[in-house]
């Protein structure tokens, strides 16, 4: 049997083994890669995998491609006289945003007066006419409110006993508070504790910087007298510059905000609730006898906002102070563009709707994205939906 065995490899043809070789180093490149795809999959699942990608490339944005390296010397030269002009476009750039500035200084002297009114509805300062309570509804608001009139006619006689029975009220209740607790970007700053104090708040205005001083604006929370600070106004204001910086002259992009000020909050005794007190026991090393020594701390509350981190002269700032400041300006910069000029609408909601469809794009991008991933789940062997 072996001399037969042998006999058989010896007459097969030399051409035969390399075929079969190529087919065995086939089968093994396949499995190579089949193994390799299954790595990177699980490697791209990896959320610090994905970091430290991302952060690579992070780093090789902006970096210089060797294009310009490889370019003649005429051209470079060329090239410098077109940033030069780029400069002086950021310049003028500059000048138009500071007229921009002077238009809305213009503006809001014409919508305060809107505004005022409003702050006196809201405070019950004055009562609307009649006329100036009609609200012509869209053919969608007419057909819920035909809706639901029958469902309202037969409250109507219960809801008017209760009228009676309660004190009216007056001019619109935590109009403010509500405005807030609607707001992502506000409500995450809320605490319980807060919600007390913001229902004193009667208005919150945006005052411009006076022509010819340095850029920059201020909010005023006016409130009513209450039990925990003596203030009745607060306020916040906000440095800015429109002017491109000489050593990146390139990055400009509009106005931006250098510092922030707050102010001093005379609190009633008592009342402070941006610190709390805390009890710890502390131990004797010597005698061992234990005391317990009372400290007060931060708190957190939305009235922090009043009191920003500072800015040092020479700029440089910690992370944590950096972040804080970083959300302290998006969140002036929100109060001024769109919780005062549409506060109405924060408060019945129809504002939040209207930011909320600005994402629709990316939420079906999201769900195109889930579909797919679900697809190439069920046409994975190895998947079960019951699982």
């Amino acid at each position: 049997m072996a001399d037969m065995d042998n006999k058989d490899q010896a007459e097969l043809d030399p051409a035969d083994l390399e075929d079969v070789e190529d087919v065995e180093e086939e089968e093994t490149g396949e499995d190579v890669n089949s193994k390799a795809r299954q790595l990177t999959v699980q490697m791209m699942q990896n959320p610090q995998i994905l970091a430290a990608l991302q952060e690579r490339l992070d780093g090789l944005v902006g970096s210089p491609s060797g294009y310009m390296e490889s370019l003649p010397k005429v051209v470079k030269r060329r090239v410098n006289a077109l940033k030069n002009l780029q400069v002086k476009c950021a310049h003028i750039e500059a000048k138009f945003y500071e007229e921009v500035h002077e238009l809305e200084r213009k503006y809001a002297a014409l919508y305060q007066p809107l505004f005022d009114k409003r702050s006196d509805i809201v405070k019950a300062a004055y009562e609307p006419t009649e006329e100036e309570c009609e609200w012509k509804a869209d053919e969608e608001e007419e057909l819920t409110v035909s809706k639901q009139e029958e469902m309202k006619e037969k409250a109507k006689v219960e809801e008017e006993k209760k009228d009676e029975e309660k004190e009216d009220p007056k001019g619109v209740p935590e109009f403010w508070l509500t405005v807030f607790k609607n707001v992502d970007l506000l409500s995450d700053m809320l605490q319980e504790h807060d919600e007390p104090i913001l229902k004193h708040l009667q208005d919150i205005k945006v005052k411009f910087s006076d022509p010819g001083q340095p850029m920059s604006f201020s909010l005023e929370f006016n409130f009513e007298p209450n039990e925990f600070f003596t203030n009745t106004l607060l306020t916040k204001t906000y440095k800015m510059r429109s002017e491109p910086d000489e050593n990146d002259p390139f990055s400009f992009d509009g106005p931006e905000i250098m510092g922030c000020t707050g102010c001093t909050i005379d609190w009633t005794k008592g009342k402070n609730i941006t610190l709390k007190t805390i009890k710890k026991k502390q131990k004797h090393k010597g005698r061992g006898t234990v005391r317990t020594v009372t400290k007060t701390v931060p708190n957190d509350s939305f009235f922090n906002f009043f009191t920003p981190p500072d800015v040092p002269e020479s700029g440089d700032l910690d992370e944590d102070s950096e972040a804080v400041l970083a959300a302290d300006f998006e969140i002036g910069h929100f109060i001024r563009e769109r919780i005062v000029p549409r506060a109405v609408l924060y408060f019945t909601g129809e504002a939040i709707e209207d930011d909320d469809d600005d994402y629709d794009e990316e939420g079906e991008e999201a769900d195109d994205e889930e579909g797919e991933e679900e697809g190439e789940e069920e046409n994975d062997p190895d998947y079960d939906p019951k699982v």
